[in-house]
């Protein structure tokens, strides 16, 4: 499956219109099993509705977690590559229009250790600002947690902010709750836009939320139980009880009619339970919640799966930013070409 041959079931032919427009090429850090990828590629089906195939080539991803490279490539294509980023020479990367990277978010989220951006890994979108150095992307986009934005009284994010700045770039933030733009889910994110300081950034505006509301109930419905679904994946779920006292992380239920719980890449009992059956979500559930198409497979145990799951950018939330920043490279290529 490394030769890519998922690609062509989760994206659709390119059009002939598509392929007259200017194309973006995309490198990618931190690129996990592919859920901002997959967004930014487009060509997916998510509940019935197609979500169109974009201007974006990926010509590279990286990643330093083996599993999720194996995801990604089963998936997507095989330009991913298993790569530590902190270590990693930049220089030698190919050369990329936009870089995405949705780095690290642990040390800032409120279920995290919270170490913040003096520790390892919160130094690790350092990655990026020297990609941006070596390589003069037009766009540098990056994703967190919402709780980055006041990490130390907004301090961390204002010294990403001051080192990307420092490259030449003017960053924008973006402030996006998933579920505005039809993410059945609670999950509330930070997009972080860097735009080369040649370039008109405040023309590059954020998405308009979409008047698409997805609850739980409408994500779920037809799976079927597990021991009878024929879905990937909706065979896999934990079969932890409820805690014995109290009320512990994970066991509440799923509202039917409203937004699932944010979906967590901590696996095991802190897994929400169905609306209306007596069992933790299934990994396809999760899957669903994140808004992956049925069609994406992930190949590991339950606890790798969700793991993966709850780490990705959910796809139709990358798609919808996809759309506003090839709406602003196509008016700053023809601005560079003036």
């Amino acid at each position: 499956m490394g030769d890519g041959s998922r690609c062509s079931k989760l994206l659709s032919d390119v059009s002939s219109d598509e392929a007259a427009s200017p194309r973006h090429s995309v490198v990618s850090f931190f690129a996990g099993c592919g859920g901002m990828d997959l967004g930014f590629l487009g060509g997916f089906n998510y509940l019935g509705r197609e979500y169109e195939r974009t201007s974006f080539d990926v010509i590279a991803a990286y990643d330093a977690d083996a599993k999720a490279v194996e995801c990604y490539r089963l998936n997507i294509g095989s330009h991913a590559a298993l790569m530590d980023l902190s270590e990693a020479d930049v220089v030698a990367m190919p050369a990329a229009e936009v870089l995405l990277g949705g780095f690290p978010c642990q040390e800032f989220s409120q279920c995290g250790p919270r170490r913040g951006i003096d520790s390892e890994r919160g130094r690790l979108y350092l990655a990026m600002v020297n990609y941006a150095r070596a390589h003069r992307p037009l766009v540098v986009v990056g994703e967190n947690v919402a709780g980055l934005k006041y990490r130390d009284g907004g301090k961390a994010l204002d010294i990403i902010n001051a080192d990307f700045a420092a490259a030449g770039y003017i960053p924008q933030v973006w402030e996006l709750k998933a579920q505005e733009f039809g993410v059945p889910q609670a999950r509330h994110r930070l997009i972080l836009m860097f735009v080369r300081r040649d370039l008109e950034a405040s023309r590059l505006v954020r998405p308009h939320s979409s008047e698409c509301f997805t609850s739980a109930r409408m994500a779920l419905h037809d799976l079927l139980k597990p021991g009878r679904s024929s879905v990937p994946n909706q065979q896999q779920y934990f079969k932890a009880a409820r805690a014995g006292k109290g009320h512990g992380q994970g066991d509440e239920r799923t509202p039917a009619d409203g937004l699932a719980y944010t979906v967590r890449a901590n696996a095991r009992s802190r897994v929400q339970f169905h609306y209306s059956r007596p069992r933790r979500l299934t990994v396809r559930e999760s899957a669903r919640l994140q808004t992956f198409p049925d069609t994406f497979v992930f190949p590991f145990e339950a606890t790798t799966n969700m793991r993966l799951i709850g780490n990705a950018v959910p796809p139709i939330l990358a798609h919808a930013v996809s759309m506003e920043l090839d709406r602003f490279l196509v008016n700053a290529k023809h601005q560079l070409e003036e």
